[in-house]
């Protein structure tokens, strides 16, 4: 998978790639991550990227020029499945979406800032939007870092069991169930018998059990009616 970032602050987004699971991802060949920054494509002697809202208003707006050339550039070079712009209007990051954009091969990822993005790149530069929450940030550049997470994890060979993301919170729809391990017993603090107990099919039914108690108590709306 390759993930082309968009972005007018790309040292924000470096440590993130830096270090971890992403990291070995990256060292492995299993994603590769490349920064473009808009500036580069100005047309502006000072470089300008940014200009003052037709029909006033506070704050400034991404100018289309810019990204339009920066994307054209990297469209030239390769095929890609999304252009995807982190947003808090976007469609909500889920599990689901996560999984689907880990099957992506190249990825534009665009990084808004001040007031966002001129409307027509949204209109006409853009296949798709998500946010990571109903909240703003200063820009879409921390988006961008959990989104890359998401959906890196879930490439295939990146973590050491493939089995594990399987069973990660919301995968069945479900909170994850509660997991110990050693000591099994701690300043009194006990893990449940039936963990070390041997049985793997009571294990499992278990686990099946404390999963579908957890969404319950913790999050019924992901239980529906």
């Amino acid at each position: 998978m390759r993930i082309d970032i968009i972005t007018l602050f790309p040292e924000l987004l470096q440590s993130p790639f830096e270090a971890s699971i992403v990291k070995r991802a990256l060292q492995g060949g299993k994603a590769e991550i490349h920064f473009h920054n808009p500036r580069d494509y100005s047309s502006n002697k000072y470089k300008q990227v940014d200009d003052y809202p037709y029909g006033g208003g506070a704050g400034m707006v991404m100018m289309i020029e810019p990204l339009d050339l920066c994307i054209s550039q990297l469209k030239k070079e390769r095929d890609y499945d999304a252009v995807i712009y982190m947003t808090p209007d976007g469609e909500t990051l889920d599990q689901p979406i996560a999984n689907q954009c880990s099957l992506y091969k190249n990825i534009i990822l665009l990084c808004g800032h001040y007031k966002g993005v001129d409307q027509r790149v949204r209109d006409h530069l853009v296949t798709r939007e998500i946010s990571i929450g109903d909240f703003v940030l200063s820009g879409g550049e921390l988006a961008a870092a959990v989104f890359c997470d998401s959906i890196i994890r879930l490439i295939p060979g990146v973590l050491g069991d493939e089995s594990s993301a399987l069973s990660d919170s919301f995968q069945d729809g479900l909170l994850a169930p509660p997991i110990y391990t050693r000591p099994a017993n701690y300043k009194g603090w006990e893990v449940p018998e039936i963990l070390t107990s041997g049985n793997t099919p009571a294990v499992d039914r278990w686990r099946e059990e404390k999963a579908l108690e957890r969404t319950q108590r913790l999050r019924p709306d992901l239980l529906g009616e």
